[in-house]
């Protein structure tokens, strides 16, 4: 399994391991219910360094990453970020991700982690425009920075600029504690933070820095376990979860982010097509009315009619409850609706409820 240039350290914080994605990375190193509550209080530091990046750069690269997008690239400006999927010809999801925009023609896509061989492929096959795309996955380290006090935090290792002054989903380029920094204001939780983008040679003095200072105010290291229940109760959709490439943006509840208006992409043509016939999958929040808990396969009920089944689901220890995702016909519920979930052979209660399944600061 590959390893982030921060294992070590890791190591030595007793972290338990897990594979995710062919990486070797941190599932824990206290609890995911301490970690998980420690960013929703204070703040968490992650190691986000397993994610893929691809540098699209050169005449043609603003052509190309609009092609490949089904949100509107063309409407950013540098210093901008953008949330975007990549669809197939059959309009089914190839991935989500993020859009930096450095400068013109000049981009970096951050992809999922067990992505990075198959979206390099698909974006170098959708090339015609003579762009150059360069993996840069494995010189480049990320750090996560997520929670309340996030801001607090980091604003004393960055001498250039007040990081509250950076926008939601901006970024801006300075040295964070000596260490040339790409400081991007988003995240996976829902919290205020920042997710910083160094050097892979730079990893661990930037994290060496900013852990005894997130340590102090009571914050704790995160691994994958909180993150996936942070993500969870953010109301995020997992690729490889709850889409895939047999599902469209639509049926997972990402069809704000299709723009079809004065723009060509790949997958177009099947998306308008999929709108106009209707969509018949629709992905619902739901909360468990017991104990319970709901794991990815598991099936929905609806009276004695099966509507679908669960994408994912965890603990929410915000909510002290369970909750997840689920794939259900489309029109079959709406929000309050009474479902029932199979859990080994047995009916269990549960609602529909709104998503993000609780407010936070973004």
């Amino acid at each position: 399994m590959k390893r982030t240039p921060l294992y070590e350290l890791h190591k030595n914080l007793n972290a338990k391991f897990t594979e995710f994605g062919g990486w070797e990375m941190p599932l824990q190193y206290s609890s995911i219910v301490a970690e998980h509550l420690a960013v929703r209080s204070i703040a968490g530091l992650f190691d986000l360094s397993h994610m893929g990046e691809i540098e699209v750069s050169g005449q043609g690269a603003n052509e190309l990453v609009q092609k490949i997008s089904t949100n509107d690239v063309s409407r950013l400006s540098d210093g901008r970020v953008l949330y975007t999927l990549f669809c197939n010809e059959t309009g089914g999801i190839v991935d989500d991700l993020l859009v930096y925009r450095h400068a013109d023609n000049h981009y970096m896509l951050v992809v999922n982690a067990s992505n990075i061989a198959k979206d390099l492929a698909w974006v170098e096959t959708c090339n015609d425009t003579g762009a150059s795309v360069k993996d840069i996955s494995k010189d480049t380290a990320l750090i996560a920075l997520q929670g309340p006090s996030a801001i607090d935090l980091l604003n004393p290792f960055v001498l250039e600029r007040d990081v509250s002054e950076i926008p939601y989903f901006r970024f801006t380029t300075g040295d964070v504690a000596g260490v040339r920094t790409a400081i991007s204001r988003t995240g996976y939780t829902g919290e205020s933070g920042f997710e910083l983008y160094v050097s892979a040679t730079d990893a661990e003095r930037l994290w060496s820095a900013l852990y005894p200072a997130v340590i102090a105010a009571g914050g704790q290291p995160v691994g994958l376990g909180a993150r996936d229940t942070l993500r969870l109760e953010a109301g995020l959709r997992l690729y490889g979860v709850d889409m895939n490439d047999d599902t469209n943006p639509f049926e997972v509840g990402l069809g704000r982010f299709v723009r079809f208006k004065n723009h060509q992409f790949v997958g177009k043509r099947a998306l308008l097509a999929e709108k106009k016939k209707g969509i018949t999958k629709d992905l619902i929040g739901f909360q468990m009315l017991d104990r319970a808990v709901a794991r990815a396969g598991y099936a929905i009920y609806r009276g004695n009619e099966r509507i679908g089944s669960v994408t994912s689901g965890a603990p929410s220890p915000s909510l002290k409850c369970s909750i997840g995702f689920a794939s259900i016909e489309s029109q079959a519920g709406s929000e309050n609706e009474k479902i029932d979930v199979e859990i080994r052979g047995k009916l269990h209660p549960a609602k529909i409820v709104e998503v993000p399944f609780i407010s936070m600061g973004t």
